[in-house]
């Protein structure tokens, strides 16, 4: 049988921040890694908002302390002090919503105008964007490719055919 452990019972505590536009689910996300939560009728966030959940990786409890940013203009002055302490920060975007994507440059300019260093940020998405490339690689692997011939310039879809059909059928983030 498992040890106990309590909330306050951790080995590494990483504080990470969410930034983006506002309503481009930054709380549906933290709501949904936090609590199993989703909701579609959530409200704007005024100001910040955090939440806690540890995991385990390899033999440590890493307790993410998570805080999600107001997107709107009138909150930038209270939301960029949060930044401080972040040792990770997940950028989100509507992928229904271009003008989202478009700002991201923007948000990528305040995170690195908040931050001690910007070598930090690039490691942050130099690191996401190889463990998804390992993914699709993996992925071409199972299914008897090339990974040097994965298609270019197109989607690609990390579930198994069946997943990504079961996905579209219930939406992306229902329970």
């Amino acid at each position: 049988m498992a040890a106990y452990r309590s909330d306050d019972d951790y080995d590494y505590l990483f504080k990470v921040v969410l930034i983006g536009d506002s309503g481009v689910g930054k709380s549906n996300l933290l709501s949904r890694f936090t609590r199993n939560e989703f909701s579609l009728e959530s409200k704007s966030t005024i100001g910040v908002e955090f939440a806690t959940r540890s995991i385990r990786v390899d033999d440590n409890v890493i307790k993410a302390q998570i805080w999600d940013t107001a997107g709107q203009e009138r909150y930038r002055a209270i939301t960029s002090a949060y930044y401080r302490g972040a040792v990770g920060a997940l950028l989100v975007y509507d992928t229904t919503r271009h003008v989202t994507f478009e700002n991201v440059g923007r948000w990528l300019k305040e995170l690195r105008d908040h931050t001690l260093e910007s070598l930090n940020v690039d490691d942050a998405f130099t690191q996401v964007l190889s463990q998804i490339y390992h993914v699709v690689s993996r992925k071409a692997l199972d299914i008897g490719g090339d990974p040097a011939a994965l298609p270019k310039g197109q989607t690609i879809h990390v579930g198994s055919k069946d997943d990504v059909s079961a996905m579209k059928k219930v939406g992306c983030c229902s329970s």
